[in-house]
């Protein structure tokens, strides 16, 4: 299984244009990928720079075709013409899906710093190592105390989803709205993280569960033990970085360490302010 992980901007390159095909191609050359976790997707939403309002999931689904495409939009406004303006996490993925989540995560008040809604995308695949479930996610930049509520509220939601994994279905839950799929706890967490690896954000989210729930390892650090991370923002200079950090990881449960092979980052594309991340397991 290969997985990749993006920020792509809402497809807007270093060169400032709004290019969702070159998104797509850019993909398409990085290799064949099972799922394919994307962060900045903008439905509609003119108001971002150099954006005309493009439905970006239906650009890069035309781009990717044989796609399941799940959409969760983070920020949901209306826009002066009367309809909506979305923006948020995207996972498109060719193998089977069952279930799906979008939660919303923590966005308590905070003047003295901008901010914004956040969310995390959840999606159970079918994979030749079993089910999985797939997640992504874009935590906040400005607010230290944010991210830290919203790391808080995804290991609860992982220690839920583990409780649910071991529920015994009732007989009165078979059919209709009630009915319960699969929610295994092997799992895979992807996205901008807005925090470099030697954050105590990093820290916080990799610590041991007081319930026993399988814990997070970084894909990276799975791999190159001991070796700093590669950076994936500021390889092209950007405005939010002093000097190149990774910002965008790619975290694994324990029992998927052993199917880890490859951790792979773009260095070359121009395409958004970010690098694409990819693993492969086996």
């Amino acid at each position: 299984m290969r997985l990749l992980s993006w920020n792509i901007q809402w497809g807007r390159g270093m060169d400032g244009r709004v290019d969702l095909a070159r998104i797509a191609a850019t993909i398409r050359r990085l290799g064949d990928f099972d799922v394919i976790c994307l962060q900045e997707v903008a439905v509609n939403f003119p108001g971002l720079p150099g954006s005309q309002g493009e439905n970006q999931i239906a650009e890069l689904s035309a781009g990717l075709p044989g796609y399941t495409a799940i959409y969760g939009a983070a920020t949901d406004i209306p826009d002066r013409r009367g309809s909506r303006s979305r923006f948020g996490n995207a996972i498109f993925s060719r193998l089977p899906v069952g279930q799906v989540w979008r939660h919303l995560l923590p966005w308590p008040a905070d003047l003295d710093v901008p901010s914004m809604q956040r969310i995390l995308v959840e999606a159970v695949v079918e994979s030749d190592i079993g089910l999985l479930r797939v997640m992504t996610t874009h935590l906040e930049y400005y607010s230290q105390r944010l991210r830290t509520l919203q790391i808080d509220a995804i290991r609860r939601l992982h220690a839920e989803a583990c409780a649910m994994a071991a529920r015994s279905p009732l007989a009165e839950e078979q059919g209709g709205a009630f009915e319960v799929f699969p929610r295994p706890e092997e799992a895979l967490l992807c996205g901008d993280m807005n925090f470099p690896a030697w954050a105590a954000e990093h820290a916080q989210l990799l610590a041991p569960f007081a319930g026993g729930e399988p814990g997070w390892r970084d894909a990276w650090e799975v791999l190159h033990p001991g070796e700093p991370h590669a950076p994936t923002v500021g390889i092209h200079p950007v405005g939010f970085v002093d000097q190149p950090e990774c910002f965008d990881f790619v975290f694994l449960t324990e029992g998927l360490t052993g199917h880890l092979r490859a951790h792979g980052i773009d260095t070359a594309t121009e395409a958004s302010d970010h690098q694409p991340v990819w693993v492969e397991l086996d």
